[in-house]
């Protein structure tokens, strides 16, 4: 592969290639002739260095004042909004989403960037009378040191950002692990790092197969925290490793994320919205919806203005501005998904629309999957259990409110839910008593970025993310008793 780009790991402050001297082609998903470039197929003793290099910048690094650190922070928010561009179109080639999603990735970062940054002078203690005369107790938060922050690839630049910048803040090192689909995104990331001069070792980044390097960084026991969004089977694992040094864990897993609809008059705003939240970045979300929990009485309707909306997506290459939905991650991703529908057909369901893989032209250059939207679904069916990942909606019909809830709860998932409906006790009932993380009423599952993020049951373990809750992962508490008399 003569004149291919090759690019390295970023350890102590500079490049350094993998200690096992491999490299690794990475493709674009919307057209696998596009090599983008090769990237190392790091060992455990890459992630041990990442690891020391971080642990010994630590402590110089915590001691800095926050504002200190803030300043770092505003300058590599400063970079990155002179080149929102360049890392938009990254993504896009990468990743295989539509330019508009991928220009969100550095767009929204930008902002989210810049409250976390103030977040590193908010870091509010406790201070409580003591019951003894002539003492003073004070709860101090204080970083918990290195932080391993792994992250997918359907958000490859955003997500790393929501853990690493927020780390930062609070005064921990970071050893980052990016997706082994999208690694430019995390090279890219790195340079800006560069950029913003942060001291040596502050910020670490380690490239290759998770399975290769995954025990390796979560079993380290100079690692003191695991951040991490990916799959349930891949955070259990992480979970049961941690444990043997008791280190913490932030885990964003997997969702099968219902979306009740009761007695909604505006059926067409709510086909809009659940169109909108399935088939975003090819339904490739922990946060999209996959199951529509509809009343009989509703069904036949919204499944029609669904099927209409549906129509508007225009698949293909992402750099293409007329495309609204690109292509599957990779093959092996595309194979699964389209195993899911067929065993949909299997079971007795109906794909009411869409359902084929894209031949012919520019789609046999990725793996395009239409949106689709199955019905007559039951619950028990392997496309109303699994999380399928693609850009596969499910229809289930019930006969009451009761049943709804019932549907929308029997999971083992429990990252977001949505409800549409005008009746004030569906309301009630449904945010006291749906078992999701994140609740969303008359409104798809977009979040907004100060308030927490994380799920329940197997979709999340440890503090949520986002927000004010972010302090409680990156920090712990050290309490001072002094006595004065």
């Amino acid at each position: 592969m003569s004149g291919t780009t090759r690019y390295n790991n970023f350890i102590g402050g500079g490049w350094k290639p993998p200690s096992s001297g491999a490299y690794y082609p990475d493709y674009n998903p919307a057209d696998e002739k596009d090599l983008i470039a090769e990237f190392p197929l790091s060992t455990n003793a890459d992630a041990d260095e990442a690891i020391k290099s971080a642990n010994d910048a630590f402590g110089p690094w915590s001691r800095l004042l926050p504002a200190e650190r803030a300043k770092y922070i505003e300058k590599f928010v400063a970079h990155l909004a002179e080149n929102v561009p360049r890392v938009g179109a990254a993504i896009c080639r990468e990743e295989g989403k539509t330019m508009k999603e991928a220009l969100g990735e550095p767009t929204r970062g930008v902002v989210e960037c810049s409250y976390f940054a103030g977040e590193a002078q908010r870091l509010d203690g406790i201070t409580m009378p003591s019951d003894r005369k002539g003492v003073v107790s004070v709860a101090a938060r204080v970083p918990i040191g290195v932080v391993a922050a792994i992250s997918p690839w359907n958000f490859p630049f955003l997500t790393p950002l929501r853990k690493i910048i927020p780390a930062l803040a609070m005064g921990n090192t970071v050893v980052f692990k990016p997706a082994f689909d999208t690694p430019l995104s995390g090279v890219l990331l790195m340079e800006l790092f560069e950029k913003a001069e942060l001291p040596p070792g502050v910020v670490n980044m380690v490239i290759g197969k998770g399975s290769a390097m995954g025990d390796a960084i979560s079993g380290n026991p100079l690692v003191r925290g695991i951040t991490f969004t990916g799959s349930t089977t891949v955070g259990r694992r992480i979970n049961l490793r941690a444990a043997e040094n008791f280190t913490k864990v932030q885990l964003e897993m997997g969702g099968k994320n219902p979306c009740i609809v009761a007695d909604y008059a505006n059926l067409d705003r709510a086909a809009a919205e659940i169109t909108t939240a399935a088939f975003a970045v090819s339904g490739q979300r922990c946060t999209s919806i996959s199951r529509v929990i509809v009343l009989e009485k509703h069904a036949a309707e919204l499944e029609a203005k669904i099927i209409e909306k549906m129509k508007s997506y225009v698949m293909g290459n992402g750099a293409d501005p007329k495309v609204t939905m690109g292509p599957i991650i990779n093959r092996a991703a595309g194979e699964s998904i389209m195993a899911y529908i067929r065993s949909a057909r299997d079971e007795g369901a109906t794909v009411k629309a869409g359902g084929a893989q894209l031949h012919g032209g520019d789609y046999d250059t990725g793996f395009y999957i239409e949106p689709t939207l199955i019905t007559d679904a039951t619950p028990s069916m392997k496309v109303s259990i699994d999380e399928i990942f693609g850009p596969v909606l499910v229809s289930i019909k019930v006969a009451s409110f009761a049943d709804a809830m019932k549907v929308a709860n029997d999971t083992e998932y429990g990252l977001a839910a949505s409800l549409f409906s005008d009746n004030l006790s569906y309301i009630y009932d449904f945010q006291q008593n749906i078992e999701s993380g994140m609740a969303h009423v008359n409104h798809g599952t977009v979040t907004d970025s100060t308030m927490p993020f994380g799920g329940v049951k197997h979709s999340g373990i440890g503090s949520f993310s986002k927000g004010v809750t972010n302090k409680d992962f990156f920090t712990t508490y050290k309490v001072n008793y002094v006595k004065y008399s």
